[in-house]
Order: structure tokens, then sequence, then C-alpha cells
């Protein structure tokens, strides 16, 4: 049920963080150790995103119709318009070939050095299409996402789920799989102009420097609609970022990836009580992942802060985070957050 790397230090080289160890990430896509079901092998396909300097996008303007080629590399998603203010996007590049096969991962990432890394390799649930634009990470802007697991009876779970959120369209969706609709719902918390409150009016909040021209959340007043969104929030009163307990009127006003992480995963095992939600997101500077099933480690120092489906090598220093936990790291930093409840347990590197 593919495995999934995210790395943040020093800068090295694209390519050596899907080579680097004994048991790296490419290995994993044949050999891997903690599957924990749903395949033994990850090779349909597999991708990586790095972090790049570049000027921020200022309201961004979204191009429906602008897809990524066939051409492997990407930097964004659809057009956008620029400000002189200095950033940083992720690129990427994917192919829904075994890894082991492409002669890239050698010859050609390793070119390219970055700070930041995410990387995947894929086992398609069975039903899925093996294709390119199937295969993680997903990346718009400054984000980078990946999911390891699956959502049973997708189509309807994460229709609702989109509602519940005001999502207004899931034909956005790069692919036809339930990563591809995860990352279109995530992505509409993420830029959101505003939240729902109790009342289920919408309140403004700063979750990031690019927002899309169209409002992801609907402003509905209906009772059910604010019932709903209540519900959510009154189920995420912790934060992994500010180490505050919030109320859902404080998650409101900073709201955060991991807050969105949080609402989401709730949203979907609320449905589906036996999906398996291992998802990872990255921003070029911080690192957030939750834990629903699968296997997860972090190896955090000073310098550096690695999460992984799977330690690539035998450092004592790496830690196995326990079930339906929502991690935040960043080098000198790991927060441990319970999905489930107010209770937390953290832990400093």
């Amino acid at each position: 049920m593919c495995r999934h790397l995210g790395y943040l230090g020093p800068p090295v080289p694209v390519g050596d963080i899907l080579t680097r160890g004994t048991h790296s990430l490419r290995a994993q896509s044949w050999a891997p150790r903690e599957m924990r079901g749903g395949g033994t092998i990850n090779a349909d396909g597999f991708g990586v995103a790095w972090w790049v300097p570049v000027a921020v996008p200022a309201d961004a303007v979204r191009d429906p119709g602008a897809r990524d080629r066939r051409g492997e590399l990407s930097g964004t998603n659809g057009a956008t318009h620029t400000t002189g203010r200095t950033g940083v996007m992720a690129s990427r590049y994917r192919n829904p070939a075994p890894i082991w096969t492409d002669p890239a991962v050698e010859e050609v990432l390793p070119q390219l050095r970055s700070t930041a890394v995410l990387g995947a390799v894929r086992s398609a649930t069975v039903g899925m299409p093996v294709e390119r634009t199937a295969c993680a990470p997903f990346t718009h802007g400054r984000w980078a996402f990946s999911h390891n697991g699956v959502v049973p009876d997708w189509k309807r779970v994460l229709t609702d789920v989109a509602a519940e959120f005001g999502t207004p369209t899931l034909l956005d969706a790069e692919s036809a799989t339930d990563s591809a609709v995860l990352w279109e719902i995530l992505r509409g918390l993420l830029e959101s102009p505003g939240l729902p409150t109790d009342s289920g009016d919408v309140v403004e909040s700063d979750v990031g420097p690019a927002r899309w021209s169209q409002p992801t959340w609907a402003q509905r007043k209906t009772d059910d609609s604010a019932s709903s969104a209540t519900a959510a929030w009154r189920s995420s009163s912790s934060s992994a970022v500010d180490d505050v307990a919030l109320t859902p009127e404080a998650l409101v006003r900073q709201a955060d990836p991991a807050t969105a992480l949080r609402l989401l995963a709730r949203a979907v095992l609320t449905r589906a009580p036996r999906a398996r939600l291992n998802l990872l997101l990255g921003d070029g500077e911080t690192l957030w992942a939750t834990i629903v099933y699968h296997s997860l480690s972090v190896l955090v120092t000073d310098d550096v802060a690695v999460v992984a489906s799977e330690p690539y090598d035998d450092d004592p220093r790496w830690q196995a985070i326990a079930d339906r936990q929502l991690v935040t790291a960043r080098p000198g930093h790991l927060a441990v957050d319970s999905l489930q409840s107010d209770e937390s347990e953290r832990a400093r590197s």
C-alpha cells in the first residue's frame, strides 16, 4: 500500500533521498518490511517532489484547463500570476513505471539539490488506474502530498466529505483514485479564504501566502451544514504546531496544516472506519503526517527531520510512531498529537 518519505535538512541531491541507506525507498519498492497488508511490492510507479526558490503567487488564479503534459518535470498544476516576493515551490518528477526501471533516479535526479524532498513509491489498489497522474506526490504551489493507504468505497465516502467541507468540485482531481481526491479536499482546506465557525459563518484565517481566487469553502447557512461543521471543529481541540489547546473559535482563527489534516482524517474515518490514512504533507519547511493503520517512523535531530513509512537505515535514533497520531516535524522539533483525543504526547529532538 505504497511507501513514502519526507526529508528536511541541509541541501542534498534529490536522487540520493530515493536511494539513501541499506533499506532505501527504492529498495522498499521491491522489498518492503512493514506493508501490513494490501500488497507485497510497490511497483505501480513513483514520484518525488523537491522545493526551489520562486516568486510567491499573489492571489493565484487557476486555469482549470492547464494540466501537466506527458513530460515528467513540473513545477505547478495551473497558471498563476506572481509578485516580486520570494518563497519556495514544489517541483516534481513522476513515472508510472517501477522506480528500479527509471535511469533518471541515478542519472538526472542526483543533479538537483534541495533542502526539502518528498518521495513515494506506489502499490495501486485493485481497480484503480496505473498512470502517471495517479502517482504521488500531488503538488500545487508550496504544497506536496502523499497518501499511503486506501479508503473503502472511496467515491461515496469522499463525495460526502467534500460536500461537508464545501469543496466545489472533485472533477479537478488529477486521477480517479482515492489519493488524488483526498488531495483535492485537503488542498481546499489549506487554501481556503475562510473556515466555518459553530454558527456556520465563515471567518477569515491566515493559512498561507497563496490563495485561490475562487473560495473552496461554501458559506452554507443550513442547519445541517452548520451542525456538521460544528461537529468537525469540536472534535479538533488541540494544535500540533503551537503546543496550545484551542477552542473551536480559536482553531478558526489559527487554522494550520495540522488542523486541516486532522479534520480530513476524522471526516473520512467517521464514514469509513476501516480506512487506512497515512497522509504526508510538506511545504518545504515543515512535514506533517497522520498515522492510521500503516507504519511510520521519524528521525529528528537539530539539523535534519525525516518522516518515513520505514526507516531507510539502522540508525538507532529512528522512532516508530504509534497508530492514530498526528506528527509535525522539522529540524530540531518533533510534536506527536493524538488524532482521537485532546491529550497529546510531545517529544523534542
